[in-house]
């Protein structure tokens, strides 16, 4: 079916509203805008959906979400009654309609014969995690588009261990969605008929506190903050979004006295008025907050994202000026420092292990390999962490403490399967704090690393093609790079390449070829003769490449003068 043939679908179709098909009506004749709406359906993959909120087949709206459901729900069924009666979670964040799309996804699968826990509201994805987990269920739902802009949304899917959805399982919903008609093959049910029927019920207050009292048994160390509390002071900022409460509850049972949220963005609010995007790894979103830490006096500023999965801080530098810690040096500094806090706690297990994605810094192997635990790579994205943490404990291998990827992603514990903003804001301040206690700051405590570990030093770099064809410009850079695979980048020589795609390893100076551990991913990997590496993936979620430079110096000078020299050739890759 052409795209034109699709629309004129939803123009016939007799289920819009008034509105949705005045919407639709109104891009008649606009040949690029029906086109980028209709030219195929969202793409299901191991992330689910994401999109913006328009009407179209390639855009978030009910009827996309219904019809994904509706395949999902499929899968689940297919794996018989006792998966039907486990059932499904269902999360929500505070974007616009994701209520709507949640309780959606609900009447499906309610009209599927699957049993449904639904949250009365907005959760962080952690909790989604863990209620998956803790009452056993098939699978999870999350309508949520993270940490992207407010036009956006987006339908994330968990498997029974409360991990993202392996590929088998997103190779399998995609192809029952090919055979299902958006319009004509859903099933459905009224949400009040649902409730009554014992289908749908209700997750609230008892779910938190079950989840909250999983997250406070990870504190390691309420001394450093008991000797500091009265002068140690905080600003958080969910951002408009789902960490607005339990965040600030942790950091309270941590014992944090002086506890300052930004007020304008502890308010829901799927627009998120106060900033161009509501993302912790971009800085400009927390001049509210530094307003508010020059005011009260405050050293350390924590921010979460509208889902509450990922998590920023700033610290104030040498000069008094914040300055943003990057989500790999956070998570070498948590890395350091939970090895010691658990160690001192006597709760570091045998055989430990940290977990970190292919593009992660590798000071964070350096770290943990300094420290007698073992590093192993992942894939980018915690469904590969939980994976290989699944892998290892039950092989009796290795017991994971900690779990990380760059963009400001960290999960700890047993009791969720993907990153995990509530828990990793607790122990970010347990961490300040003890630190607090001896009289150093973050940043302080960044610079004794770097002289102990070495100068690391990493950049990534975000090639935007948006538009119908920037799939096709990703696609081509891809092939160039494998085609034409540069020998030198920067005038320094490329020793190894490596293409995740099929776990191929040449050697440029023999030209042997050999076999890795992982494979299956869109990735390829350039070794230089210096000791920098530079990796170049496609987003998953949005339409850019991602360059990775992992580099280092024999000082920050150095280090510096590496990220600047690749970056200029990074350049010239648009």
């Amino acid at each position: 079916m052409s795209y034109h043939q699709e629309y004129e679908k939803w123009l016939h179709s007799g289920v819009l509203t008034p509105e949705e098909l005045a919407e639709l009506t109104s891009i008649a004749g606009d040949e690029k805008e029906i086109e980028s709406r209709f030219y195929g359906p969202l793409e299901f993959g191991t992330a689910g959906l994401r999109g913006t909120m328009k009407m179209g087949l390639h855009q978030m709206n009910i009827y996309v979400i219904r019809w994904a459901t509706q395949g999902f729900a499929e899968v689940i069924c297919a794996e018989g009654e006792e998966a039907k009666k486990k059932g499904v979670a269902i999360c929500m964040d505070c974007r616009h309609n994701s209520d709507v799309f949640a309780r959606a996804a609900a009447e499906v699968c309610a009209a599927n014969g699957i049993h449904v826990r639904l949250f009365e509201s907005l959760r962080p994805t952690p909790e989604l995690s863990f209620a998956v987990r803790e009452y056993g269920c098939q699978a999870g739902i999350n309508v949520t588009a993270s940490h992207n802009p407010k036009e956006y949304n987006g339908y994330k899917v968990y498997w029974a261990d409360g991990a993202q959805l392996p590929p088998q399982h997103a190779a399998a919903i995609a192809q029952r969605l090919e055979k299902i008609d958006i319009f004509k093959d859903i099933k459905t049910m009224n949400y009040d008929d649902a409730v009554a029927q014992g289908l749908i019920e209700i997750l609230g207050e008892e779910t938190d506190r079950r989840f909250m009292a999983n997250v406070l048994a990870m504190i390691n160390d309420t001394e450093s903050m008991a000797k500091v509390a009265d002068t140690f002071s905080v600003v958080y900022t969910p951002f408009h979004g789902c960490g607005h409460k339990l965040v600030p509850e942790a950091l309270r049972a941590l014992g944090v006295k002086h506890l300052h949220c930004v007020p304008e963005q502890m308010v829901l609010d799927g627009s998120f008025p106060t900033v161009v995007s509501p993302n912790p790894e971009n800085p400009e979103g927390f001049y509210l907050a530094i307003d508010l830490a020059n005011k009260v006096g405050a050293d350390f500023l924590l921010g979460t994202d509208p889902d509450s999965d990922r998590v920023g801080i700033m610290v104030r530098s040498a000069d008094g000026e914040f300055i943003p810690v990057t989500g790999n040096q956070t998570g070498v500094l948590l890395a350091d420092y939970l090895i010691g806090a658990m160690k001192r706690a006597g709760k570091l297990p045998a055989n430990p292990v940290l977990l970190k994605t292919i593009v992660t810094t590798e000071m964070a192997r350096k770290v943990a390999e300094a420290n007698g635990v073992t590093c192993y790579d992942t894939f980018t994205g915690f469904k590969f962490m939980a994976e290989k943490k699944n892998a290892l404990e039950a092989k009796g291998e290795g017991k994971v403490i900690f779990a990380y990827e760059e963009s400001y992603g960290y999960m700890l514990g047993d009791y969720v399967r993907d990153k995990d903003a509530v828990t990793a804001s607790l122990l970010i301040t347990e961490m300040a704090a003890w630190y607090a206690a001896q009289g150093m700051t973050l940043y302080d405590a960044l610079q004794e690393l770097y002289k102990k570990y070495g100068w690391y030093g990493e950049k990534t770099h975000n090639l935007v093609m948006p538009g119908l064809d920037g799939l096709e410009k990703m696609a081509q850079l891809m092939k160039k790079l494998r085609e034409e695979p540069p020998t030198q980048i920067s005038g320094v020589d490329v020793v190894v390449r490596k293409d995740y795609a099929d776990g191929t390893v040449i050697d440029c100076r023999s030209g042997e070829t050999s076999a890795m551990e992982l494979s299956g991913s869109n990735v390829l990997r350039f070794e230089l003769a210096d000791g920098t590496v530079i990796l170049a993936r496609p987003s998953g979620t949005e339409p850019k490449i991602k360059i990775y430079i992992l580099t280092m110096g024999t000082d920050a000078a150095s280090r510096d003068a590496n990220i600047e020299k690749y970056s200029q050739w990074v350049a010239t890759l648009q």
